[in-house]
């Protein structure tokens, strides 16, 4: 092949000094067969690791089986930030969000303080530092009449990418109604570069989130380690006094990252509330676990 193409190059560099010195004589090179261009291999992009059919059924009755015997409502969305492996179950709830909402006040607060291109204020890092670690409601009132309410909220959670977030009314920032889903979404805006919070906002928040009072760390805890958690608990009148019980929050399992919405309402006792949320978060991230490790 080397002989072949350097015969090639004399040939052609001959016909050049010919037909530079004369016009009257055209030399015609003999055809030198050439090999068609090899297209190049295409490239492997990394698949989804996904839940089986049969592994995501298993999970569904598994958790069905539990809570038939319970009673309330529940929904839960988890998936693993680095690999976007994922599950929900009972995604049609749609319920009051009590305050994990604060996480959501506080988010939009930072991206009013980036837009205006400034870093938080020392009487705004207080109130969130306390609506978050401890569930102030008063630092989450005071912060919820600065981010501008239920508009202001709405306008950042369009940024964030949330869709099934409605603020709730007047002051009743506790009211505002949320799916598991978009906890997930808003979760999602705390781990991820492509996130409208600046690396310093995110990592400010889930500071807080990994410090709040030991008696306020149950929920999505109980799945692993290191939990960066915001939990909600109330007893709502028009539930004849039931209780709505939540949590959200990022934890690590068997080294990896996943992030937990668990929501529920109608729990006879908070503590009903936390038990049931407990263990479904516990089932559901040790599926996840071990259908990542066999695919």
């Amino acid at each position: 092949m080397r002989r072949a193409v350097l015969l090639a190059a004399a040939v052609l560099a001959a016909t050049a000094t010919l037909v530079a010195g004369s016009t009257a004589f055209v030399y015609e090179p003999p055809a030198v067969p050439t090999m068609a261009p090899t297209a190049p291999a295409q490239r492997r992009h990394p698949t989804t690791p996904t839940l089986t059919r049969s592994q995501r059924d298993e999970l569904t009755r598994a958790l069905r089986r539990y809570l038939d015997g319970r009673t309330g409502d529940l929904s839960i969305s988890v998936r693993e930030a680095s690999t976007g492996l994922s599950y929900s179950y009972g995604d049609g709830l749609r319920t009051a969000t009590a305050s994990i909402v604060k996480v959501d006040i506080v988010m939009a607060l930072l991206l009013r303080a980036q837009h205006e291109r400034r870093a938080l204020t020392s009487s705004e890092k207080a109130l969130a530092e306390r609506a978050i670690k401890v569930s102030d409601n008063d630092a989450a009132s005071a912060l919820w009449r600065s981010v501008g309410g239920a508009r202001g909220l709405a306008a950042a959670n369009r940024k964030l990418g949330l869709r099934d977030t409605e603020p709730g009314p007047g002051g009743s920032w506790g009211s505002t109604t949320t799916s598991a889903a978009d906890q997930i979404r808003l979760l999602t805006a705390l781990t991820s570069a492509d996130s409208p919070l600046s690396s310093a906002s995110r990592r400010y928040v889930r500071r807080l989130m990994g410090d709040v009072a030991p008696e306020q760390a149950w929920g999505v805890s109980a799945a692993g380690t290191g939990a960066e958690v915001k939990n909600g608990w109330l007893p709502r009148e028009r539930h004849g006094g039931a209780w709505t019980v939540n949590s959200i929050g990022i934890v690590a399992i068997a080294g990896r990252t996943f992030l937990l919405a668990a929501l529920s309402e109608r729990d006879p006792t908070l503590r009903d509330g936390v038990e049931t949320l407990e263990h479904v978060c516990g089932t559901v991230a040790a599926a996840l676990v071990r259908a990542s490790i066999e695919t």
